[in-house]
């Protein structure tokens, strides 16, 4: 039998369990409809803005701050909020899927905050969203445990210890296609957020902390008030205070670099600060600016924080936050420990402490890990230099950053390799096959990688081909060199997996797909949004409106 929602004009078209309909509540249910009802027009409109901004950067016209808005920028009287309760200490911040094993290990990892993350790190398939749902609340809870299926118990520590949970819903361009209001495929962003504010937002400000958000791939400060709207009618629904819940956006577009300050202006009351979301921020760059032969960027390995447009837009983002008093988030350490070598494992280590070394003498507020093995690398980092909660009083008034310093694309000695194009590859082709069966974050060549850096991959692969680039042996790298590129690494994949294990891979399936994105002709949003498609399964339910 069909789920009944019991809400008019909800429709679910996959499969509810009796453990489901413990989230999927009509009450819950009428919550996610009464958000979609009031915001997702002006959601489908903002997202037209961006194609129509990326007509104008297409045509030469690049990003700049806004004159509209300068009169936020050059008054210094406002504040965003102070912290929150549970986000004063955010040194370390570990972020990962909302699988139930990771929730309680990054909760028990002795990292300031968890960011449980529904979005780049989470393929979202029906039941990860959903089992996603249920840890969070078992966990707000706290009552969640798991068993593993070779007998180990994970439980959550009795001292009290544990992170601050922050939870990270999908991106506004982003589609739940299992739910249909009035007929209409329901946001993903509302449909993660409300699942979680409805369940949680109460029993998370009676242990002590409160409903907090991380806000992903915004494009503009219109986007940010958009949330602060669904904020403000979310607190009223339930007679929850308004100011209680907290976001913190990640700047990881280029456009949103121009309009840190608005983002946090557009929030004031519910702003927690900002986050060097600093690998979509690279294929932000790439994607947004593709077009213009003057911004083609070296390989992947080669661009570093160092790197002029990233150094520009770290300081900018550490002054813009000081100033206004609210955090100022470093980026993710991508490496995970090394087993069974010990000098590439201390390598990956000694990357991480430098990482975090220049992060917290820069003046960020904490930082990202993404293994729980990290985060006392991390600690040690931040304690030695920042042993207070937090430097929000280093305000870095020295810093004047400029729209042609976060457009500054050179990067001294960069390169387009053979070993940085297979490299792309690779990723993008070994991240897409895990996503399709489900995993959105996934071990390879050693760093920890999710969305934003299979993103980086196709994006660099598809740029190098559209302007005929030359790799440092001149090579020209061209839509057939890719695609014979695209082949010979299916083959050493078969070979290495062997024919049993290769037949039962997608890796066939995300081939088909990264052929179409390595050309220099056709490219998709987000690769997201083009696999998107494949891990739908809808139940053959008729809508009765």
């Amino acid at each position: 039998m069909p789920f009944d929602s019991k809400v008019p004009g909800v429709t679910i078209l996959a499969k509810v369990t009796p453990e489901y309909a413990q989230i999927l509540t009509p009450e819950a249910l009428q919550f996610v409809a009464t958000l979609h009802r009031s915001f997702n027009h002006t959601r489908k409109t903002l997202l037209q803005k961006r194609v129509l901004r990326q007509q104008q950067i297409d045509q030469g016209i690049l990003p700049d701050f806004l004159p509209e808005t300068a009169a936020i920028r050059e008054d210094v009287s406002w504040r965003g909020a102070i912290p929150a309760p549970g986000l004063a200490d955010r040194r370390v911040e570990i972020t990962g899927p909302v699988d139930r094993k990771m929730v309680i290990n990054a909760l028990n990892s002795g990292a300031a905050t968890f960011m449980a993350d529904f979005e780049d790190s989470n393929a979202p398939t029906w039941e990860n969203n959903i089992s996603g749902q249920i840890n969070m609340k078992d966990a707000i809870h706290q009552r969640i445990s798991y068993t593993a299926p070779n007998g180990k118990q994970y439980n959550i520590r009795k001292d009290g210890k544990v992170a601050t949970l922050i939870v990270r819903p999908r991106g506004w361009h982003l589609d739940e296609k299992h739910v249909l209001i009035d007929g209409q495929v329901t946001s993903g962003s509302l449909f993660d957020f409300a699942l979680y504010f409805f369940h949680n937002a109460k029993k998370s400000v009676e242990i002590g902390i409160g409903p907090y958000f991380y806000l992903p791939k915004m494009e503009s400060h219109l986007e940010a008030r958009l949330w602060n709207d669904v904020f403000n009618m979310s607190q009223d629904y339930i007679g929850m205070p308004r100011g209680t819940i907290r976001g913190t956006c990640l700047i990881e577009t280029i456009m949103a670099a121009f309009e840190m300050e608005e983002f946090i202006y557009e929030l004031r009351e519910h702003s927690s600060g900002l986050n060097c979301g600093r690998w979509d921020y690279i294929f932000s760059v790439i994607k947004k600016l593709r077009q213009n032969p003057a911004f083609v960027l070296p390989d992947r390995s080669d661009v570093s924080m160092t790197t002029p447009f990233m150094d520009a837009y770290v300081r900018l983002l550490i002054k813009t936050c000081h100033k206004r008093g609210v955090h100022a988030m470093g980026g993710m350490a991508a490496q995970i420990p090394i087993k069974n070598n010990e000098a590439a494992n201390k390598a990956a280590m000694e990357k991480v402490l430098n990482d975090k070394l220049r992060e917290v003498k820069a003046g960020h507020d904490g930082t990202w890990v993404a293994h729980p093995d990290l985060v006392k690398l991390a600690l040690k980092v931040f304690n030695e230099h920042m042993p207070q909660p937090n430097q929000l009083h280093v305000r870095r008034d020295d810093v004047h950053v400029t729209a042609q310093d976060l457009l500054n694309t050179n990067v001294k000695g960069g390169k387009i390799s053979e070993a940085g194009i297979r490299a792309n590859v690779s990723v993008a082709l070994i991240y897409m096959e895990a996503w399709l069966r489900g995993a959105g974050c996934v071990p390879i060549h050693n760093l920890m990688e999710d969305a934003a850096t299979a993103e980086i991959s196709r994006s660099q692969l598809w740029q190098w081909a559209k302007h005929h680039a030359k790799t440092d042996k001149g090579v020209t790298v061209t839509a057939d060199y890719l695609l014979k590129v695209l082949d010979e690494e299916v083959d050493q994949l078969a070979k290495e997996m062997g024919e049993q294990r290769f037949k039962a891979s997608k890796i066939l399936q995300a081939k088909k797909h990264l052929a179409t994105q390595i050309t220099g002709k056709d490219y998709a949003d987000f690769l997201t949004s083009l696999l998107y498609e494949d891990i739908v399964v809808l139940e053959d339910v008729k809508a009765k409106f």
